[in-house]
């Protein structure tokens, strides 16, 4: 079975299902490869490192908005064992870290930056926009710092990365996490992990059924 999760880095609903999925496959009878594709909740340029609350309130509509959203979902979080704290966490456009998950992919260790990412995004508020923060964190996970560095310093990645949003257009998604399975099934949203688990198990079994004998 070949899972595709179009997720983006600082979406807590991605960071959410990718957790619940992770659980959700613990004990799955069937061979399993994940891979994670680019998404982009936000396109717009953020020229400067904002707290997420000030950058969010001119969009949803004011501060009280703000908080509402972020402490409903920091609270479904915390029940799944994530941290998710809104008052540290820095906006940022997130298509260079998507270019360097796509480095990390490279070197087989798309899954460890991706959580390396989420984590300082929603954790610690490192800034995700720049590029000495992103090298840092490709250090953290074993790649080469300097390397990192050097790579978000060219154009490299970009077409990886375009053609993930562009594959999304194409299939429809516009909300994520999206889980599309073996290119015949979707799943979307953070789902409860049973129901993730269920959901599964019924895709391996209609695929069981279909298989030639």
């Amino acid at each position: 079975m070949n899972i595709e999760v179009w997720s983006d880095v600082v979406c807590p609903w991605c960071y959410l299902g990718k957790r619940r999925l992770e659980a959700a496959l613990q004990g799955f009878g069937s061979d399993v490869t994940m891979t994670f594709r680019a998404y982009q909740l936000d396109p717009s340029p953020v020229p400067q490192a904002l707290p997420i609350k000030l950058a969010m309130a001119a969009k949803v509509g004011g501060p009280d908005r703000v908080n509402e959203m972020f402490d409903h979902v920091t609270t479904v979080a915390a029940g799944d064992g994530l941290v998710l704290d809104y008052d540290r966490a820095i906006a940022a456009n997130t298509f260079d870290a998507h270019r360097l998950i796509a480095w990390a992919a490279t070197q087989d260790l798309q899954l460890s930056m991706i959580e390396a990412l989420q984590r300082a995004h929603f954790a610690d508020g490192v800034d995700l926009g720049s590029h000495t923060e992103l090298a840092r964190l490709a250090g953290s996970i074993g790649l080469d710092e300097q390397a990192a560095l050097a790579y978000l310093a060219t154009p490299a990645g970009t077409d990886a990365v375009n053609a993930d949003l562009a594959e999304a257009r194409e299939l429809g998604i516009t909300s994520v996490p999206t889980f599309v399975v073996d290119r015949k099934f979707a799943i979307q949203g953070a789902q409860e992990t049973a129901v993730l688990r269920s959901a599964l198990d019924e895709i391996a079994r209609r695929e069981a059924v279909d298989a030639p004998r």
